[in-house]
């Protein structure tokens, strides 16, 4: 079983920052890739980036490339997902999710844990 624990969402206003985290436990971290999907009101949960075991292979949704950067601290259990030069159109639930492989996934489908989701909104 692994438990996931996302953190650092919250209000900004567009042009501004935030910083995601997300603490694993229960299952070998460093071994893992990791994930980053967000949810908006009425819509689909999208992929937003992903990271392999070791962070030498990284994904982008092209929505989000150039603005948000996805990384991981083995030591700490810990992935992050760095967001800037946010946009109204980022609002939404993001959520932390893990595959049951140590290499990088886009497919929303290759995830077999998820946490609980973070609230970032972000006002025009």
């Amino acid at each position: 079983q692994v438990q996931l624990v996302e953190s650092g969402g919250g209000l900004v206003q567009a042009g501004g920052s935030l910083r995601l985290s997300c603490a694993a436990s229960g299952r070998t971290f460093s071994v893992s890739a990791m994930g980053w999907f967000r949810q908006a009101p009425g819509k689909e949960r999208e992929f937003v980036a992903a990271i392999d075991w070791s962070g030498d292979t990284i994904y982008y949704a092209d929505s989000v490339k150039g603005r948000f950067t996805i990384a991981r601290d083995n030591a700490k259990n810990t992935v992050y997902l760095q967001m800037n030069s946010l946009e109204p159109e980022d609002t939404a639930v993001y959520y932390c999710a893990a595959p049951s492989s140590s290499r990088a996934k886009v497919l929303i489908s290759a995830y077999d844990y998820w946490g609980q989701g973070t609230q970032v909104t972000v006002s025009s």
